[in-house]
């Protein structure tokens, strides 16, 4: 059964989410060298990033409200930025679920996100946050504000979106089952698509098994 997302109306949001079933736990699977060997700025990969690119996920965070600059710009920039300073590189593998998302995410320049499907609660929906909304976005605690900003939800609140994942669903060693989410634009037709199809086949490539999941919007 195909599991489906029901969505806000958004005049921008062009998301795509998919299921990944692992054949071991992440920890047990480690990281993928074939993988890693793609965070370079320079190696091959089947997308070039472009200030317009840039320029459309930043017109697509700011819909509700949310400022995606500094410490909040989108999670697609901050890898470029880790990546230029020597920060991130074939040294910085974690696991093979959030490899393969940091590849794919550095090199279309759409942000990306992983999540744990057994770390949910109940049903999920994509909507713009609250003024208010806030989480925990790593294990040391820190919170990240993020009021206007387009994020997924579960029945317990947010817990991804373009910036920064919360913590509570994050992967981890014994993580098997994922889902993953490009957040497009509808201002880079059919850039989504085919990002979608690199990212399956880099999971594929690797034993993993994907599945399409529905994004459906709400009716209003």
């Amino acid at each position: 059964m195909t599991r489906q997302i029901l969505c806000d109306p958004h005049p921008w949001l062009d998301a795509a989410c998919f299921e990944t079933t692992f054949s071991a736990g992440l920890e047990e699977l480690g990281a993928c060298a074939e993988i890693t060997a793609l965070f370079g700025v320079d190696v091959g990969a089947p997308f070039e990033r472009s200030e317009q690119v840039r320029a459309s996920v930043r017109d697509l965070l700011r819909h509700g409200g949310f400022r995606p600059s500094g410490r909040n710009k989108p999670a697609s920039e901050y890898l470029v930025k880790a990546v230029e300073s020597g920060r991130f590189g074939p040294h910085s593998g974690i696991n093979l679920a959030v490899d393969a998302c940091n590849a794919v995410s550095l090199h279309s320049g759409l942000p990306v996100s992983v999540i744990d499907l057994d770390r949910v609660e109940g049903e999920l929906s994509i909507k713009i946050c609250p003024e208010g909304t806030s989480y925990v976005f790593n294990a040391s605690g820190q919170t990240i504000d993020v009021s206007g900003l387009v994020s997924l939800w579960d029945e317990s609140g947010p817990c991804a979106n373009p910036v920064k994942d919360a913590q509570r669903t994050k992967t981890s060693g014994q993580t098997t089952r994922t889902l993953s989410i490009v957040w497009g634009t509808q201002a880079l037709p059919g850039r989504v698509e085919e990002v979608l199809e690199w990212y399956r086949e880099l999971l594929g490539g690797q034993g993993a098994q994907t599945k399409l999941c529905s994004v459906v919007e709400r009716a209003e």
